[in-house]
Parts: C-alpha cells; sequence; structure tokens
C-alpha cells in the first residue's frame, strides 16, 4: 500500500493554541452543494462487499501536531473495511502511484488490519471496546501494519458519529464466527470474474504428486515416500492429506496416536542427511499403561529413524531449550508500540532513548536467537552429517519458523521467488500454522495473537538485508506479504489448517451449485498491476548459470563441495549405551518432560558451531550454495521498510537503500550498454535491466522507505524538542545549522 507522509508543520515545540473559535460548520461554507458532491470520492466495493455505516464531514489529520490540519470527507465502514472517502485533489500524481493496491487503497484499513481503536475524550485518550455510553470528540486507530489514523469527529452529527463508531468497534472488536468472514462473501460473488492462475508455477503440496516432486528435487525419495494414509482427514485433521515419513516407517503406526510421535520429512540435504520434524504425544500422567504403551511406541519410532552408524539423529526440543510463544508475544507488543506515532512531537521525544527502549524490547535479541538455532541445525546437517529431529508439542509454530529459515539457509531454490512461496506453503499453510489464532483474525482469543510468521519474515529480511544478490525477491515482497495477512480476499492466511480449510471448501458447496473459487495471495496480480509487480523482483539477483552436458558432468563433484565447507574432524561411533540414553531423552520430550540439556556438551556444540561460522565467513561467498547470516549485535537491524514508512520524519530523500539500488542499476546499464557495443550485438538484445522499474530511476527523488513513502517534492526540517536546544546553541547559530539525518534502516 502507497503511504503517503507530508513533512512540515509539525514540530517538537507546542505552538500556543488559537484564540480565535468558528461556529460555522464546515459544510456550512460550501453554498453550492453541486460543488460539493463534485469533490467526493466515489466507494469503490468489491465483489460482495456491503456498506454498513457511515459518517460525513470528517476531518482526518494529515499530520497530528499542534496545527491540526487535514482534509474533510467521509468515513464509512464496510464488511471488509474501514475507507476515508476525501478530496480528489489529494490524489498522488499517476507517475507516483505504480505501486498502487489494487485491493487496498491508501486510506482503507481492513476490519482484521485493527489492532487498537482509541478515543479523545476532553484531550484524554482512551482504548474504545464494547458499548459506549459517551462517544469521543476524535477517533484514533492503530493498524496491525503500523499506519496510524486520526479522526476528527467534532464537526461531525451526533447520530452518526454513534453509527460510525459503534459499527467501527463492533465490527473490528467483537468475536466473529469463520463463516463470516469476507472471505466467504467475496468468493461467492466473484465466481464468474476472470481471474490468472492462482497457483503461479507455486507448488501448493496439496497432492501426492506435489510431495514426489518435491523429494525428487532433494534427492530425498531413496529414504523417505510420501503417504497418502491421511487422504479426507481420517487419521489426524491436524496433519496435511499428504506428507513424507521415513520409508521403513509401517504404515499403521501413523495412525496409532493421530499423527503425534511421527516423524515427519521437511527436508533432505545434497549430502543425504535430512531434517525432520515431530509433534509431542498427548502426557496423560494418570494413566500408566497408556504412558508405558506411548514410551514403547517412541522406542520402536527412534530404531526405526536412528541406526548408527548409518542414520544418527539428534534432537532438537524447542519447547524447551529454545524460544517461548510468550517470549515473542512481549517482545512484539513492546517493539511495535516504538512506530506507533502519534504526533511529530512524540517522534522527536521519544528519539534521544530510542536505541534503549528498542532494546529493552528484545526483538532484534529474538531474531538474532533465532538465525543462530537455524545455523546451529545447518551446522548439524553440513558438517556432522547427522540428521536433525526437531521437537515441538504441535510442530506447527517454532518448528516451522526454525525449519523454513534452515532451507532458507541452504537450498538456493528457497531463495527464488516461486521456492519460497513454496516453502511457506509447504512449511506453514500446508504444516498447520494456525494463522487464524496467531494473527487473531475472529478475535476470540488475544492470548493466542503471537507473530511467528512476521518474526520469520522478519529473519529472512535480515538475510536479503545482508546478502542482496542471493535472494530473487526484494525487501518489497516481503512486506508486502507481510501485509497481505490481514486481506481476507485470499486464504492463504485465513485458517488454522488444511482440514479446516477444505472442511469450509466442502459445506459451501453443499448449499451452492458450485464449489467456492477462494484466491490464494500468491497471484499478485490481484493486488498489483505489472510495472508495480516488478518491485516485488530483484535486479541485482546473481542467476545461476546454465551449463551444458559435458561442463555439468565434469563439474558436479565441485558443486557439491561449494555447497558444503570444510568439514570437522569426523565423530567416532557412539559407544555402547549411547543409543538406550538418546532414546529415553526423547521419549522425555515427546511425553512433555522437560530435560536441562541436549545430549551433546553444549561447549561441544558452541565451539564446532564457531569454527563453522567463522569458517564459511572467511570465504567468498556463494550465492547458490550455502548461506549464512552475520549474528553479531550491530550486524541484526530495524526492518525499516516495513516498520517506519509511515512516519514521514524517518525518511531520508535520496538515500537509503533505494538510491544505492538505483545508483547500482545505472551503473549496470552503463555496463550493459558498454558490453553490447563490444559484442556488436543489437540494443536490446539480452538485456538483464529491460524490466528494471523505472521508478527506480533518478535517486535524488527517492526516499529512504520508498515504494511506500511518497516520492517528496518539499524537503522540510525537522523542529528540535526545546530540551535540545541548549546543546545546539542559542537560535540564531540554529538557524545556520544544517541537520543531521540518520539512517534508522541501519540500526
Amino acid at each position: 500500500m502507497l503511504g503517503k507522509g507530508v513533512v512540515g508543520g509539525g514540530g517538537g515545540t507546542k505552538a500556543p493554541k488559537p484564540s480565535f473559535v468558528s461556529y460555522v460548520r464546515p459544510e456550512e461554507i460550501h453554498t453550492n452543494e453541486k460543488e460539493v458532491t463534485e469533490k467526493e470520492v466515489t466507494l469503490h466495493l468489491l465483489p460482495g462487499e456491503q456498506l454498513l455505516c457511515e459518517a460525513s464531514t470528517v476531518l482526518k489529520y494529515v499530520q497530528e501536531d499542534s496545527c491540526q490540519r487535514g482534509i474533510y470527507g467521509k468515513l464509512v465502514c464496510t464488511d471488509f473495511k474501514i475507507a476515508f472517502l476525501g478530496d480528489d485533489d489529494s490524489a498522488l500524481d499517476n507517475d507516483e502511484t505504480q505501486f498502487k493496491n489494487k485491493v487496498i487503497g491508501e486510506n482503507d484499513i481492513t476490519l482484521h488490519c485493527v489492532d487498537q481503536i482509541y478515543g479523545v475524550f476532553d484531550e484524554k485518550k482512551k482504548t474504545l471496546f464494547g458499548q459506549l455510553k459517551k462517544y469521543p470528540e476524535k477517533l484514533i486507530i492503530h493498524c496491525k501494519d503500523l499506519r496510524v489514523f486520526h479522526f476528527c469527529l467534532r464537526y461531525t452529527k451526533e447520530e452518526e458519529v454513534k453509527r460510525i463508531v459503534s459499527g467501527i468497534i463492533h465490527h473490528t472488536q467483537a468475536p466473529k464466527l469463520l463463516k463470516r468472514l469476507f472471505l466467504f462473501s467475496y468468493a461467492a460473488a466473484a465466481q464468474n470474474h476472470a481471474a490468472t492462475d492462482p497457483r503461479n508455477h507455486t507448488v501448493m503440496f496439496d497432492t501426492l504428486k506435489d510431495w514426489c516432486w518435491e523429494l525428487e528435487r532433494t534427492k530425498g525419495s531413496v529414504k523417505y515416500k510420501a503417504v497418502s494414509v491421511n487422504e479426507g482427514y481420517k487419521v489426524c485433521e491436524r496433519l496435511p492429506a499428504y506428507f513424507v515419513v521415513p520409508t521403513p516407517l509401517p504404515e499403521e503406526d501413523l495412525s496409532r496416536f493421530q499423527g503425534h510421535g511421527i516423524p515427519l520429512w521437511c527436508w533432505s540435504c545434497h549430502n543425504g542427511c535430512a531434517l525432520l520434524k515431530m509433534s509431542a504425544l498427548p502426557k496423560k500422567e494418570q494413566d500408566d499403561g497408556l504412558s508405558q504403551m506411548q514410551k514403547s511406541f517412541l522406542d520402536g519410532i527412534y530404531k526405526t529413524i536412528h541406526r548408527p552408524p548409518y542414520e544418527i539423529v539428534k534432537t532438537e526440543d524447542l519447547s524447551s531449550n529454545f524460544l517461548s510463544l510468550q517470549d515473542i508475544q512481549t517482545a512484539y507488543s513492546k517493539f511495535k508500540q516504538l512506530f506507533l506515532i502519534d504526533n511529530s512531537t512524540e517522534f522527536w521525544d521519544t528519539d534521544i532513548k530510542w536505541f534503549s527502549l528498542l532494546e529493552s524490547s528484545s526483538w532484534l535479541d529474538i531474531i538474532r536467537r533465532c538465525l543462530k538455532k537455524a545455523i546451529e541445525i545447518t551446522e548439524c546437517l553440513e558438517a556432522q552429517n547427522v540428521n536433525v529431529l526437531l521437537l515441538e508439542e504441535n510442530a506447527s509454530d517454532l518448528c516451522c519458523l526454525v525449519s523454513s529459515l534452515v532451507q532458507v539457509m541452504m537450498d538456493p531454490h528457497c531463495r527464488t521467488r516461486i521456492g519460497f512461496q513454496s516453502l511457506v506453503q509447504k512449511e506453514w499453510i500446508m504444516g498447520g500454522h494456525s494463522f487464524l489464532d496467531r494473527c487473531n483474525h475472529l478475535r476470540q482469543s488475544d492470548k493466542e495473537e503471537v507473530p511467528v510468521f512476521l518474526l520469520f519474515l522478519d529473519c529472512v529480511w535480515q538475510l536479503v538485508h545482508q546478502h542482496p544478490p542471493a535472494f530473487d525477491f526484494t525487501e518489497t515482497y516481503l512486506t508486502v506479504l507481510s501485509d497481505s495477512l490481514y486481506i481476507p480476499i485470499f486464504s492463504t492466511f485465513f485458517f488454522n489448517s488444511p482440514h479446516q480449510k477444505d472442511n469450509v471448501g466442502r459445506e459451501s458447496q453443499d448449499t451452492q451449485s458450485k464449489p467456492l473459487n477462494l484466491l490464494t495471495v500468491w497471484d499478485w496480480s490481484v493486488q498489483f498491476e505489472p510495472k508495480a509487480q516488478m518491485l516485488l523482483k530483484n535486479p541485482l539477483y546473481v542467476e545461476k548459470p546454465k551449463l551444458d552436458k559435458g561442463q555439468r558432468k565434469g563439474m558436479r563433484f565441485k558443486h557439491q563441495r561449494q555447497l558444503s565447507l570444510p568439514l570437522t574432524q569426523s565423530k567416532s561411533s557412539p559407544k555402547r549405551g549411547f543409543f538406550r540414553e538418546e532414546t529415553d531423552h526423547l521419549i522425555k520430550n515427546l511425553l512433555g518432560k522437560r530435560i536441562s540439556k541436549l545430549i551433546n556438551s553444549s561447549d561441544e556444540l558452541h565451539d564446532n558451531l564457531r569454527e563453522f561460522y567463522d569458517s564459511w565467513h572467511s570465504k567468498p561467498t556463494d550465492y547458490h550454495g550455502l548461506l549464512l547470516p552475520h549474528i553479531e549485535g550491530p550486524e541484526i537491524k530495524v526492518w525499516a521498510q516495513r516498520y517506519l514508512r509511515w512516519i514521514p520524519e524517518a525518511q531520508i530523500l535520496g538515500g537509503g537503500r533505494a538510491a544505492t539500488v538505483s545508483k547500482l542499476l545505472e551503473m549496470m546499464e552503463e555496463v550493459e550498454r558498454l558490453q553490447e557495443k563490444i559484442d556488436a550485438r543489437p540494443h536490446g538484445q539480452g538485456a538483464l535491466l529491460a524490466e528494471a522499474p523505472l521508478l527506480l530511476r533518478g535517486s535524488a527523488r527517492l526516499s529512504a522507505l520508498f515504494p511506500f513513502a511518497l516520492l517528496q517534492r518539499h524537503p522540510s526540517k525537522p523542529v528540535l524538542p526545546t530540551s535540545g536546544w541548549k546543546a545546539l546553541g542559542d537560535e540564531e547559530d540554529l538557524a545556520k545549522r544544517e541537520d543531521e539525518f540518520v539512517d534508522l534502516g541501519d540500526v
């Protein structure tokens, strides 16, 4: 979504309140009603969208500061969004709206994107919920994409204020039923609308063929097999209809405990090692007989996957030796408050303690811990040549996060856009991540709302930021993907499991003649025009060179050596009693009991990890091989484009990553032109940058938070708070100085 930031006017010092009071209502100023109606913007409704309530003569503040400047218009609420319809003259020029979202406008807020609603009563800000006895004169909406909207209702009719405020509170805060989601209204109404291929070559993993294809791609079909025992969800509603398990595992074992305690295949490494995940068995302490049965069952399972010295499995219990969901929830709750800025004064007042507030949130530390855990598992697969089994209570939160990060680091296919989308489908959608609960789409439990998927995207952004040529997609792609979590016309992020989605589809087929055609988020043409979609593709991506058969055959061994780093000394075969000890620990983990340490010595693990990490970073980066992030303190940064894009004061005109990419594109184009002259090729033939976004040209006008921030026309200097004057000198000296800007994206 294109953000509109207007800089200027607001400052750190409070201007004296004007003494003049107007008793003329703004609508009374216009004597010609025809003139007023001509300036109103038409409300565009999606198929199936219905208008619920509206209010006229609402003032939307352009920048909530002492000047209280804004635009008058109409505030409406539908069953899909909250929208402000202002003066059409405020629209941007055509050349600056190439990244316009076709579904969500600049002043639109989907109901699922609303985070908190506040009302201002006699200059006091209060949270709004439930039935109100008194209605506010100002309405403040904090969004989950970190936008902040201010609406003044002082000049609106009292009845309209009651309807619009009550309607917004009810439709955004009250618990909902799954069947009442706009997703189904849209799908039913848009049946006859032409649509492009929704899959867009993304592997959806909803058929047995998709899983077999992934096994062949990763060379895992020798040791693992795709099974259809859960077809129709006869075994477990939590698992997908098709999945992959070790070949020796009997299919009758899959249904014994409803899919719990079964090692599920995630991915195979080039050396034959595999990444697996497993959910814990339900804990019932009172039933000793059942507990003994579970222990015997797990013993047999472990003997199947752990057969030293040929097959060695290392267990990683993410439930007891890693982050908790509560840690993630608490950290993000603190972190997001840094960016939900109400006004310019608040921004500059918190500027002096911004770094301490950032550190106290622990969000960047959680990102660091996630990346470190992924590096540890990568080291086991790549250097130690052992399989890794991830353990979690339901294997649908941290397992999704860690397994996805490992694959992004180790598999270059997952760093292409199609590969990354297929990875999300496999590990998150089919992996049973509870998007409905974790995003709190139904507003049924705030305790269940944990931004695990957003944490994953933030971790991937760290890799994209550190190694741009290794990724086929841009940070803009990750940002719009995070925004799509709250757009309820796509089914991708609005179900807790594949079974829930298929079950709703069957119910709709019973009541309608045609089954609902639910859209997937991977069809980007629904949201963006082709020119805007080019900003999702990385023009600096280094594609893998295509080799002929002779070269491919001669370089096969070398390619595998490039993927792997110098191996540590091979470990000796396990001592007597190791297998039984490891089995007992695994059983304790899966039965819900907590242990303090893993089998491996923590010191030894740390030494191996440090050697592996330092060895990789000491060599030139192979963008089509293993990719490790820097995890030292200063290297973990704030994802500025997502978190700071709506704050005008944080924008840097002609600076930041956008300006750097623009200059690089200009240099690459010049190199291409010179190469074409040398090769005597016709102009344009084989040009690599022919599709590079035109908006990236002219870096002098780009904002650092492009393409979401405005292409600013009028640079403006911020007014510093009074507390900073003494350090800068008197006012005359201050006026002569140039402001110093700091790129917060490098935090």
